[in-house]
This record gives structure tokens, C-alpha cells and sequence, in this order.
């Protein structure tokens, strides 16, 4: 426990000497929530509570891009090299990675609160303890993501292009940007299959319907969960040090064998699942709300 206090501390100190990490933990988010809450919402308080959902998701995934880029970086320059000279696992250095990464995300998501509340006045943030079990469990299992990234990946340019075949998926099919009901039947289909549309998703449920996570979104937490804890070991397996050493030969099909719960996942939501139904429930419910029928409109004859 000193060695994981000590590494967390210590990767804290360099994220924040670290320019990427303010532009994906601070500015993309606060970007994205002044662009959803002003623009399209039109700072209806009932609207902003709505996109509330997809902009804390948007926060929590973009740490995986942070700690990927950061973790290869220091492998780059011969930083892991020297951690290694002391007595650190490669399970203390990932889950410091994780554990600081949960740590530098939490003022962020207090700040899009706390600028919901004052500036477009949303004084009802729904199920706020749901809401924190998804930033949680959703931090550590994209930021296990990204440890993955960093693990099968060899230089910095190689990093970037794998995030960013990442990234675009995770943000236009999961619900983040385009709500899911806008986007094409065969779009949606796809979704069910990305974890962050059940990130969105969750977070959608508990902050606009205050629903319970017990019972009615824990598959949603388990499935989050799971995939974190997978991610993160297959991670621990292939975390390298050095930058001469090699992946070995079935390191990247372990990589994408974490994304097989979600392929499960997805297929019983086809068949037997509710989450498109929820997310159009809550699409419909927030227009009715935004655009009230007219009490002028005149009544048909009889």
C-alpha cells in the first residue's frame, strides 16, 4: 500500500505538469459541457439535466487518452526504466496510473455540477450517488482501456492512431454526442456493442430519472466492472518497461479479447434488453418537456 500511496502521488504531480492532460481531463469536457448546455439545450434547465449524461461520459472516457499517450511517453524517455529500479510491480504502476487518473477526474465532474447549478440553474441532479458509482466504476474501466492501449502499443505516433480509432466510435455511436435516437436504426444496432453506450446510457438514467442502480441498472455497473477488471490484468500481463521490449506474439489478440464481454453483452441486449427503449423514453421525455404543446392552439370542432 506505500508503494501504490507513493506511485499515485507521484503520477499526480507529473499529469498536472502535463499539457494533454489538462485538454482531455479539463478543457475538452468543460468544451462540451458550454457547447450541450448553451447550444443545444438553449440553457433549459430540464435540457441541461438531459445532456448531463453524455458530458460527465465524455469526461470520464477521455482519461483513457491521457494515460495511454502519458505511460508510453515515459517508457519513450527511459522514465518506467527507473521506477523499476525500485521495488514497483507492473500492478503498482497501472493501478497508480488508475487511482490518480480517478483522483484528477473527480474535481472536473464537481466542476460541471457545480456550473450546471449556478449558471443555467439545474438544482435537481437526480440519483447523485447513482452518478457516482458510473463516474467510479467508468473512470477505472477506461482508464484500464488505456492502459491496454499503452501496453500493445511501441511509440507515441502508434498511441495516437490507436486512440483515435477508438475515441471516434466511443463518442459518435455510444450517445455522447448524437443522442441515440437520432442516429440511424443500423447505428444503434452497433452501440449496444461499445461499453460507453452503456456508460451514457447509465448515467442518462440515474441523473434525468433518478433510477436506482441496484435495481435497474447494476447489469449496466457489472458489465463496466467486468471489463475493468479484465482489461486492467490483461494490461498487467503485457505492461513492458522497457521501450526494446516486444509484445509478445498473441499480445494484441489478448488486447481485443477484452472487448468479448461487451460482444456477449450486446448480442443479449438484441434479443432481451431495454437500452435503446430507454434511451428513446428519455430523448422523448426531455422534448415534451423543451417544446410544450401550445395552450392557444385552438380545439377541434365537434
Amino acid at each position: 500500500m506505500t508503494n501504490l500511496a507513493t506511485l499515485t502521488r507521484v503520477r499526480i504531480q507529473l499529469a498536472l505538469r502535463n499539457k494533454m492532460f489538462f485538454f482531455f481531463s479539463l478543457f475538452m469536457p468543460l468544451g462540451f459541457f458550454f457547447l450541450y448546455s448553451g447550444v443545444f439545450a438553449k440553457g433549459i434547465p430540464d435540457a441541461v439535466r438531459y445532456f448531463l449524461g453524455p458530458i460527465l461520459s465524455l469526461s470520464v472516457m477521455g482519461s483513457f487518452w491521457g494515460l495511454s499517450a502519458t505511460l508510453v511517453t515515459f517508457r519513450e524517455q527511459g522514465i518506467l526504466r527507473r521506477f523499476h529500479v525500485a521495488p514497483v510491480t507492473a500492478s503498482d504502476m497501472l493501478a497508480s496510473s488508475v487511482l490518480a487518473n480517478f483522483v484528477l477526474t473527480l474535481p472536473t465532474i464537481v466542476l460541471i455540477l457545480t456550473l450546471s447549478r449556478v449558471i443555467y440553474h439545474v438544482h435537481d441532479f437526480g440519483n447523485i450517488a447513482g452518478a457516482f458509482v458510473f463516474v467510479c466504476v467508468g473512470t477505472v474501466a477506461f482508464g484500464s482501456l488505456g492502459l491496454v492501449v499503452a501496453s500493445i502499443t511501441n511509440t507515441m505516433q502508434e498511441t495516437q492512431v490507436l486512440n483515435q480509432l477508438l475515441w471516434l466510435p466511443l463518442i459518435f455511436l455510444s450517445g455522447a454526442t448524437v443522442p441515440l435516437p437520432d442516429l440511424p436504426k443500423i447505428v444503434q444496432g452497433v452501440s449496444v456493442f461499445l461499453p460507453a453506450t452503456f456508460l451514457v446510457t447509465g448515467l442518462q438514467q440515474v441523473t434525468y430519472f433518478s433510477k436506482p442502480v441496484v435495481f435497474d441498472l447494476i447489469v449496466y455497473v457489472l458489465a463496466l466492472a467486468f471489463w475493468a477488471t479484465l482489461s486492467f490484468f490483461v494490461a498487467s500481463q503485457l505492461f513492458r518497461w522497457e521501450p526494446e521490449t516486444k509484445i509478445p506474439r498473441n499480445g494484441k489478440l489478448w488486447a481485443a479479447a477484452t472487448i468479448i464481454p461487451f460482444v456477449l453483452l450486446g448480442i443479449w441486449e438484441h434479443s432481451h434488453g431495454k437500452m435503446l427503449g430507454e434511451a428513446q423514453t428519455a430523448y422523448r421525455a426531455v422534448s415534451q418537456r423543451a417544446n410544450p404543446p401550445s395552450q392557444d392552439a385552438p380545439k377541434s370542432q365537434q
